[in-house]
């Protein structure tokens, strides 16, 4: 369905599930540009084109506020659990522009007391006193890209930091922000055990309160699935480089909540919580997604992605290039896709709330999964047994339609 407003009276019309409350709204807005677009990278990001060439700052902004603003009908009066602004690089705009973001987004939205802010920064936009200033900005949780300490794998992975602007930047966060996330990659090309050990050694030794923590894959569309990278670790090395992550966060007080996430106690992402647990979350910006319930049906979105045209449509109240319904048979798979990657799982009964099916939508897959030891054996969670949660994507992939059927 590609017009938005034939698609927004269309919603209007009886749906197919029946929603008895809509679930916590959270807010992301994404920057697109970049220093440098890293070889790996999948996301829709933007190289700032030469060293002295000025964002359009002012200009995204106006588009973001119109954009926020013919949103507004969609999500009236909801409150707003959490903002996370991504991209990109967040950090290449200007603390005085990220202080006109925020402001102009809690004159739009209701934010719940203590709303959660994220701002994701790069070591390589770092400088000092950058970080404090987006904290007066109103930012409340940072998140630093530092992906490495060691300067050699940097320069193999593609980043514009080194090693020394990684430890001033996490030294800046850790002073600057009580909440603050710390991104590292391991399979590194040419990385072994000794060197995934000191990027441990160092990260922890700053004592942060939470850590991400992903493995290099070689997504399509990118510079790395094309020209792959040599001496990447195998899959045996790369399991042995996870089992000693989780020995090394876990005796330093960090527990893994999900797949790739780890925290302190009351220091876990909520805004990643509530995609976790199929929550709401509005998208604005280039290339933004979002998926909004409503009483009778559930609608995915995506604004435009190039930045000028996002910006010349959001201007003429047409930031959605695409939205579509999200069929019932498709919600099972979407729904547990998400919930399954938390430790925890979920409570048995937020299926039927964030989805609006029964649950028996799901009980043929779940007890094909629980035969086949994927599933945890409490009736009231949905769960991934510790032999789901090590094959995830083969128990996500009970959910799917054809799967199901």
């Amino acid at each position: 369905m590609n017009d938005p407003a034939s698609a927004r009276v269309q919603f209007l019309r009886p749906g197919r599930i029946r929603l008895a409350a809509l679930p916590p709204l959270s807010l992301y807005v994404h920057l697109p540009w970049c220093l440098k677009k890293c070889p790996y990278c999948d996301f829709n990001s933007h190289e700032r084109r030469g060293d002295d060439a000025a964002l359009p700052e002012a200009q995204y902004l106006d588009a973001l506020m119109a954009d926020l603003e013919s949103a507004l009908p969609q999500v009236w009066g909801r409150p707003v659990i959490s903002v996370f602004i991504g991209g990109g690089t967040p950090s290449l705009f200007s603390p005085d522009a990220i202080d006109r973001l925020v402001a102009g987004v809690r004159a739009r939205l209701p934010l719940v007391p203590g709303c959660e802010i994220t701002l994701e920064a790069n070591p390589g936009t770092f400088e000092r006193e950058r970080f404090r200033a987006f904290a007066k900005a109103g930012v409340t949780r940072l998140s630093v890209g530092v992906q490495s300490f060691d300067d050699a794998a940097l320069e193999r992975i593609g980043r514009v930091h080194d090693g020394a602007q990684a430890r001033a930047a996490v030294a800046e966060a850790a002073e600057c922000f009580e909440t603050w996330n710390l991104d590292l990659m391991y399979a590194l090309p040419g990385q072994d055990p000794a060197a995934l050990a000191r990027d441990l050694d160092t990260a922890l030794a700053f004592g942060p309160p939470h850590l991400s923590i992903y493995h290099l894959t070689l997504e399509p569309n990118t510079v790395f699935a094309s020209r792959p990278p040599a001496d990447l670790p195998d899959d045996d090395r790369a399991s042995d480089m996870l089992d000693a992550i989780f020995a090394a966060t876990a005796g330093q007080g960090l527990e893994r909540y999900e797949v790739s996430a780890f925290a302190r106690p009351g220091h876990r992402c909520r805004h990643n919580l509530n995609y976790w647990a199929f929550g709401d979350y509005l998208g604005i910006g280039a290339g933004a997604h979002g998926k909004l319930s409503f009483p009778e049906r559930i609608v995915r979105q995506v604004r435009w992605r190039e930045p000028a045209q996002y910006m010349a449509q959001a201007a003429a109240g047409q930031a959605v290039s695409n939205e579509h319904e999200v069929a019932p048979d498709a919600l099972p798979f979407e729904f547990m896709l998400n919930a399954l990657r938390l430790r925890e799982g979920v409570p048995a009964v937020l299926f039927e709330e964030r989805t609006g099916l029964a649950a028996s939508a799901i009980s043929r897959p779940l007890a094909q999964a629980a035969s086949r030891g994927l599933m945890g054996q409490d009736p009231t969670r949905l769960v991934a047994s510790e032999r789901g949660f090590d094959f995830l994507n083969d128990l996500q992939q009970c959910f799917l339609p054809s799967a199901a059927a």
